[in-house]
């Protein structure tokens, strides 16, 4: 199945075979199990799974290049002020303000505080856009954007949040065509830039066990904590490790050798963050967020059963192996990340028989 097959996928027919496919899976690594029991999962659903993906949420909604540019000032507050009120009235971002005068949460300040406004352009967010959109229009990083604005966890923007945007280039420049060429996505970029901008006060979207996705207005609430365990996503021989391999390349997870259509388990339970074919390296790709910081990629696949804000449970089929993506065998490219850093997964899985 090709990459845009992937996305593009309605319905998915998914014959019983589990004899066959259990024949030709190397046990070297325990079988997935499902959450309340120890024997293994089935490897298959019997009914059809309907897959009406839309295209990635960060281009549901376009984003236009007019950051203000603003020069560096001082501000004396007055009375009635708040940061946010203050940003409004000099164009910088509340979140930037706060930080560069080193003022914590609750954001408190006081008439006649002297507050340092940066120069920069910054950029006024509208309902439904998303960090990578905003990126991706002003060709910059969105890694850049965080770091620079200083945001954090559950990374949501707002409506009327202003982002203070690197200055390495002018959008204004650039041809559609060169800044679409420039732009690049990975794993954090998705998981700290793929949630669309709120309404004040809106909140997010209660996740679905339906393989349904939500509106591409809607920003997914994500599961508060995550007390359980990790099991194996397929059986297989584990070809490539974790850590610094040969020619100074990293992998940031294990990649585990499966024939192709051997179905793909949910590690443990959560949300679906991601399910599509954007990020090139990976082909097929499935994010899970499972709550208290972790999260688990699956790349590779040929076939994805889910869609973003799809509940899952430990075990269920997300997917079936493949060689999409920048590989020329089938295998299954496995991380398990913690506040946003890829750990090794043998730390976390159960011991190989």
């Amino acid at each position: 199945m090709t990459q845009r097959a992937i996305r593009k996928t309605h319905y998915i027919t998914v014959p019983v075979m589990l004899g066959a496919l259990s024949a030709c899976i190397p046990a070297t690594v325990p079988p997935p199990t499902t959450a309340n029991s120890q024997t293994p999962a089935p490897h298959l659903p019997t009914d059809l799974v309907a897959l009406i993906e839309p295209e990635p949420i960060w281009n549901a909604r376009q984003v236009v290049p007019d950051a203000d540019t603003i020069l560096e000032s001082t501000y004396v507050v007055q009375s009635g002020d708040t940061l946010r009120s203050i940003g409004n009235r000099t164009g910088a971002g509340s979140e930037i303000l706060a930080m560069v005068n080193n003022i914590p949460a609750p954001f408190i300040i006081h008439p006649g505080q002297r507050l340092h406004v940066p120069a920069g352009r910054y950029h006024l967010v509208s309902e439904g856009e998303t960090g990578i959109a905003i990126a991706r229009a002003y060709s910059v990083a969105w890694r850049d954007i965080v770091a620079l604005n200083g945001l954090e966890d559950p990374f949501i923007l707002r409506r009327g949040q202003r982002l203070l945007i690197p200055s390495e280039t002018d959008p204004r420049d650039q041809t559609l065509e060169q800044r679409a060429a420039a732009f690049r996505i990975d794993i954090d970029d998705i998981l700290t830039g793929g949630q669309p901008a709120l309404k004040e006060g809106e909140h997010t979207a209660a996740a679905s066990t339906a393989a349904k996705p939500l509106p591409t207005t809607a920003a997914i609430s994500e599961p508060s904590s995550f007390s359980g365990s990790f099991t194996w996503p397929l059986s297989g021989p584990v070809i490539v490790p974790f850590g610094p391999g040969a020619g100074g390349q990293r992998n940031d997870g294990l990649d585990i050798q499966a024939p192709k259509g051997t179905p793909i388990h949910a590690a443990a339970d959560g949300v679906i963050a991601y399910a599509g074919d954007e990020i090139k390296l990976f082909g097929g790709l499935v994010l899970i967020n499972h709550g208290s910081g972790w999260v688990t990629a699956y790349g590779h696949a040929d076939t994805l059963n889910v869609v973003r804000g799809q509940k899952v449970t430990k075990g269920q089929v997300i997917g079936l192996s493949g060689a999409s993506g920048f590989v020329s065998e089938p295998k299954l490219h496995f991380e398990i990340r913690k506040d946003r850093k890829p750990v090794d997964p043998l730390s976390h899985l159960p011991k190989a028989s």
